[in-house]
């Protein structure tokens, strides 16, 4: 019974959670825009090829240019790092970012991913860029992402997407190994960052 009302309890939550990211507004994205997909190898494309990776798969769904700045196997801190030069170079409308899985998996902890996530987010919000945030599973029995997410989400009041990892996650037929999605996860994933964008008024 314990067991069955925290799980109610976790689901009533999410709803929650997204309900309240549905309502985050964004500047509608001019065609010529271009947005950068920042994070590690969920953002690259493990597991399959380059074409069905998400952001080319969400370039072709919402008709602008959207860079793939993923690299398999850095941590937070690393993408912190790397990030700035980025926006430099690319000076992006929108940034996608997708970071933490593998400050998870090397037990690097919570708060480490947290304030690095969030630094990034600030980054780029004080140069003027859009934010949507993908939240991360951690594994475990449950492949929820940590409420740092959500935290950081209502902090900035961005928009951020945070069931689809965990169902890709917790579906073999949408995995490539443990850890990455296979083509049909990335579309999958991609389909909800076009949704949060559409929802947010940014197409």
């Amino acid at each position: 019974m314990r067991v069955q009302l925290k799980f109610a309890g976790m689901s009533v939550l999410l709803l929650f959670l997204v309900a309240c990211s549905s309502g985050v507004k964004l500047p509608k994205l001019p065609t010529e825009a271009k947005v950068l997909a920042f994070g590690d190898s969920l953002t690259f494309g493990t597991g399959t090829d380059s074409a069905q990776s998400y952001p080319s798969v969400l370039q072709g769904m919402i008709g602008r240019e959207v860079i793939n700045a993923g690299v398999p196997g850095e941590t937070s801190a690393e993408g912190l790092e790397r990030l700035p030069a980025l926006l430099d170079e690319h000076q992006p409308t929108l940034l996608i970012l997708c970071h933490g899985g593998n400050d998870f998996l090397r037990n690097l902890g919570e708060q480490q991913a947290a304030d690095n996530v969030r630094a990034m987010v600030k980054l780029a919000r004080d140069r003027g860029i859009s934010v949507v945030l993908i939240a991360v599973p951690k594994f475990g029995l449950m492949f929820s992402p940590p409420d740092f997410y959500a935290k950081i989400a209502e902090e900035f009041s961005i928009p951020f997407e945070t069931g689809t990892l965990s169902k890709i996650i917790r579906d073999n037929s949408l995995k490539s190994d443990e850890v990455h999605p296979n083509g049909p996860g990335y579309r999958m994933l991609a389909e909800a960052v076009a949704e949060q964008l559409k929802v947010a008024g940014a197409i």
